[in-house]
């Protein structure tokens, strides 16, 4: 059994601020990075939390393709949308500030609309989604990402698993949150797979030359490659509706890289034509609809939570005990874990060890 201590909530904030400060990144921008990766641990998305600190932020800033200072440029603007060129800074900065740009508009005018490019990886899409529906308004994101899809009846990795994301207020504690990628499983939850030394469910994941692969460690090998790639959801093939899964990531493609002249498909693939790493070049949208435009926030959410309590309270398969809808796990997971603070794996903990001591960080963890 690993040894997964937890970290205080207040320990990950500081020490996670202090690293990306160490790499270059401005306090404030440093102290969003911190909070969009927390929110993923806070509501159990482990693949994205402190678990990709190092790997996809850390790394990639000390290699040279990940700027640590944002450059955020407004390339045009109108009363209800927004296109931006992040220049290869911090995904989460850039985003963050986008949504606090169409959150106003919104307010204003009902609706608005963002599209973002030469960005970088933004952290959990709902952290973008939830923005809005904490104001009462609807969230909607999406990004691309480096190809690790397939499309129905291909074998070749073609898209990224770019998630379709909304979050929408509701009457309840917590609001709907769906969070999820277009593939069955996404390149974060590989990456957890490999670093705790388990298998991929058989089917997930197909190589070049059709057979089902399970190793992890190969897998991420492999998809880098571009020998392996993942399944869309519902499966390679027709008969348990992949290409509806293939249809709603080639929609995330469409909207991540056509509004803003991004990059797409195959050049989202991090490798220059010599094979040596370069920028991701990724492409977000984000969309905010305020609910007062309509019948007014209240008519909105209760409306939201009647239609979640009644699914939820509709009949059970024989053995199970509840029905859950979308972010209601999260929700209580974030019960569990507000007083207990973050469950950290063997892997990570020798990773904030590493960055401790490469930047003479002044911490001490419990799991030491």
């Amino acid at each position: 059994m690993e040894n997964r201590p937890y970290i205080s909530w207040k320990m990950i904030e500081s020490f996670m601020t202090d690293s990306f400060k160490a790499v270059g990144v401005p306090e404030e921008d440093a102290r969003i990075c911190a909070d969009v990766l927390m929110e993923s641990d806070r509501r159990g998305i482990e693949s994205h939390g402190c678990n990709r600190f190092k790997p996809i932020y850390i790394d990639r800033i000390e290699a040279g393709i990940q700027n640590p200072v944002t450059q955020y440029e407004v390339i045009r603007e109108t009363p209800t949308t927004l296109v931006v060129d992040a220049h290869d800074g911090m995904g989460m900065v850039a985003s963050h500030r986008a949504m606090k740009t169409l959150i106003e508009k919104a307010k204003k005018y009902g609706m608005s609309m963002a599209a973002v490019r030469n960005s970088t990886h933004y952290g959990i899409a709902g952290y973008w989604a939830m923005m809005a529906a904490k104001e009462g308004m609807l969230g909607i994101t999406g990004t691309n990402a480096r190809p690790s899809i397939a499309p129905t009846f291909g074998v070749e990795n073609m898209l990224g698993t770019n998630p379709l994301t909304f979050a929408f207020p509701t009457d309840e504690e917590f609001p709907f949150v769906l969070d999820c990628a277009t593939s069955i499983t996404q390149r974060g939850k590989l990456e957890y797979y490999a670093r705790t030394g388990k298998s991929v469910p058989e089917g997930m994941v197909i190589g070049n030359d059709g057979t089902a692969l399970t190793d992890s460690t190969e897998i991420l090998t492999r998809l880098t490659e571009g020998t392996a790639a993942l399944a869309p959801l519902g499966g390679i093939g027709e008969i348990l509706g992949g290409y509806k899964g293939y249809g709603y990531a080639t929609v995330v493609e469409i909207l991540s890289a056509a509004l803003q002249a991004g990059s797409f498909l195959n050049a989202l693939n991090g490798k220059h034509s010599n094979g040596k790493n370069r920028p991701y070049h990724l492409g977000h949208f984000f969309i905010v609809i305020d609910t007062e435009a309509f019948l007014g926030r209240k008519t909105f959410e209760k409306i939201c939570g009647d239609i979640l309590r009644e699914l939820r309270a509709s009949a059970k398969a024989p053995g199970e005990k509840h029905i859950y809808t979308a972010g209601e796990k999260e929700y209580l997971i974030w019960l569990d874990r507000k007083e207990k603070g973050v469950p950290v794996g063997e892997a990570v903990q020798k990773e904030f060890i590493a960055i401790r001591d490469k930047y003479s960080l002044p911490y001490t963890f419990p799991f030491e």
